[in-house]
């Protein structure tokens, strides 16, 4: 007898869109709120890498542990201790004396943080089709956009930038407590995801650890994630210098352009996640990346600044698909019993992305030119299509748009493909 197909249930899928958003706005207040955070502590500009660096290693290491111990733990457990600790931390924001103690709350955040992304992510690869996974993504730029307008509308008020943090570590324990009252429906049979979005019962498998270090799929989709977020952020933050230095926009029009790049993401990720869902994640994921090379060309070439603000406009729709789409595909790639450990390295490889290989470009172009920019993104976006397909062709799960195969002795039963597993953690 089949299994029949359940939907994802409509009150998960409401608290992981929120989870998203919340994972946003932290990012999107440090901005508007550091001149006056750096004139209450009497602190220099640059001062702000010290809150950057302490957030960034809280984030790589709780993503990377949480893949490691996500099945131990239990995913409701995870999202409703990592949002409280996250909730804390803002209120440690609004709280804090000094700067040594935001620096210390900012890992504290970090830490919260990069547990709910790896949680999440690892669940969501798992629970949702291609399309939710698309508009989750969607979410968190959300998230990022509405931060500076809580922080806007704090100051503008005529309130201290603390009261923004207050806000915000507000809304984070209301979630914290959702994510307790709901801990068992998080936990009760985790499913596999179908290509349409629906779910399966699975069952449960052991595996140790070292038997997933051992996966060259597991490294490769992890430096994957590496050369992705390198692209994404690298153009996002050197577009502005290209624009306006390199092909001669002004301020104003050059910084409307860098909007546009991400608003093309946001957008990108919401038709794409329709799209993959009927196409299947391996053809768009391949489109994609092909898309964000044509994009970073265009960037390359010489030419008017319309060109390279169409290539731009063109990376970002492109890539729009791509981090979901690997995450969503994960399990495929490495065999689901490994995909929780391997969606916990592949987020903190994201934040290495995310912050080293920018700078280093920055770098590049201070020694030789802002125009170096579209030749860069080029190299990158071509060594990610070659290791996208080398890692697709050494899968060790079945391929994308396959129907999970049935066990011997149960028809329409699933195999071992698509399990969740629980690991034994050595």
């Amino acid at each position: 007898m089949s299994t029949p197909p359940a939907r994802p249930r409509a009150a998960l899928l409401l608290l992981a869109y929120l989870a998203f958003v919340s994972l946003g706005l932290p990012d999107g207040l440090l901005g508007v709120a550091w001149p006056s955070t750096r004139a209450d502590f009497d602190v220099p500009t640059e001062a702000v890498g010290w809150v950057l660096t302490a957030g960034t290693v809280g984030y790589l290491t709780s993503s990377v542990l949480a893949g490691f111990t996500l099945a131990r733990v239990g995913v409701g457990a995870l999202l409703a201790g990592s949002t409280l600790l996250a909730s804390l931390a803002l209120t440690g924001y609004s709280v804090s004396p000094v700067l040594a103690v935001l620096v210390g709350c900012a890992l504290l955040l970090g830490l919260g943080s990069g547990a709910v992304d790896s949680g999440l992510n690892a669940y969501a690869a798992g629970a949702f089709g291609p399309r939710h996974m698309n508009w989750l993504h969607a979410f968190f730029g959300l998230g990022v956009a509405i931060g500076p307008l809580i922080m806007t509308a704090v100051l503008s008020a005529g309130l201290a930038w603390r009261w923004g943090y207050g806000v915000v570590a507000a809304a984070q324990l209301v979630l914290a407590a959702a994510f307790a009252l709901t801990v068992r429906a998080w936990q009760r049979g985790v499913p596999a995801s179908t290509e349409a979005g629906d779910a399966i019962q699975a069952p449960i498998v052991r595996v140790p650890v070292r038997e997933t270090l051992r996966l060259p799929a597991v490294w490769s989709g992890t430096l994957a994630f590496v050369l992705y977020v390198a692209i994404e952020v690298s153009a996002g933050l050197w577009a502005f210098l290209l624009l306006t230095e390199g092909r001669g926009l002004s301020a104003a029009v050059a910084g409307g352009c860098v909007s546009a790049y991400w608003g093309s993401l946001f957008v990108g990720r919401i038709v794409q996640g329709l799209v993959a869902e009927r196409l299947g994640a391996g053809l768009v994921l391949r489109v994609s990346l092909a898309g964000m090379a044509v994009g970073a060309a265009l960037i390359a070439v010489p030419g008017p600044a319309l060109l390279a603000v169409l290539g731009l406009v063109v990376v970002g729709f492109a890539a729009a698909p791509v981090f979901p789409l690997l995450t969503l595909t994960t399990a495929e790639r490495v065999g689901a019993a490994h995909a929780d450990r391997a969606i916990g390295l592949q987020i903190g490889a994201a934040g290495i992305g995310a912050a080293l290989v920018p700078a280093g470009l920055g770098v590049l172009i201070g020694n030789t030119s802002v125009q170096v920019l579209g030749s860069a993104l080029l190299v990158l976006a071509l060594a990610l299509i070659a290791l996208y397909e080398w890692g697709a062709r050494r899968s060790t799960g079945r391929p994308t748009g396959q129907p999970a195969p049935t066990q011997p002795g149960g028809e329409g039963q699933p195999a071992s493909g698509p399990v969740r597993p629980v690991v034994d953690g050595r």
